[in-house]
């Protein structure tokens, strides 16, 4: 029971943090583009309990944390008027685009704090353990969620990138699929093929933690 407490303690506050920044970034990047239903429904906010959501926000991450795994979930999905915009292809796929990208961005921040804690912070400092764990598992958190929104296959938002650049018909067909989203995130979490999709991104991951190590160790 500890160690559960330790993990969620540990990664709550990197995983809060990633996905109220992803569905802002949905809402902000919205407003860019003329659709402000997000912003009028209050989404273009960092306060959690607005883009709460009771099982990715709360039962799927305690889950995980309770496995021995990673945090990892969902928030409610932020509206989007796509008529509204002033660019309807351009639009949907940055608006899309926007959520993932939000999640790379932290997971930057993250490696360049991680990095600055191992070269430039005394492992005797008294929270040092705690800290570089948190930043751990931010780093980890953004990577997993930015990777797997990517993934191609609808409601994911790397779907909508794919359907921005097809044609009406084809669009509509490729929509289609979400019908099947159930039975393709049962094959993705009962198969080793999601560990395919994010090893690669996790080791990419680690690789820039350890170029930023080598950049503030020469300071």
């Amino acid at each position: 029971m500890e160690d559960f407490i330790y993990r969620v303690a540990i990664s709550l506050p990197a995983f809060l943090l990633a996905i109220v920044c992803h569905e802002a970034a949905h809402a902000w990047m919205a407003k860019r583009f003329g659709d402000t239903t997000g912003e009028q429904l209050g989404r273009l906010s960092l306060n959690p309990l607005v883009h709460y959501d009771p099982i990715g926000t709360v039962i799927f991450p305690l889950i995980g944390a309770m496995l021995g795994g990673t945090m990892f979930g969902w928030a409610k999905p932020v509206p989007v008027d796509t008529r509204r915009f002033k660019n309807i292809r351009s639009g949907i796929f940055w608006v899309s685009f926007a959520g993932p990208l939000a999640n790379i961005i932290l997971m930057f921040i993250s490696a360049i704090l991680l990095a600055f804690m191992f070269t430039k912070v005394s492992p005797d400092f008294s929270y040092f353990q705690v800290f570089t764990e948190m930043l751990k598992s931010a780093v980890t958190i953004n990577v997993l969620l930015a990777v797997f929104n990517l993934i191609p296959f609808p409601p994911l938002d790397g779907s909508k990138m794919v359907s921005s650049m097809l044609d009406y018909n084809a669009a509509r067909k490729f929509e289609d699929l979400q019908r099947y989203s159930f039975v393709f995130l049962i094959i993705l979490i009962m198969t080793p093929v999601l560990s395919w999709i994010m090893s690669p991104a996790l080791w990419a991951s680690n690789l820039i933690v350890n170029i930023f190590i080598n950049i503030f160790a020469g300071f």
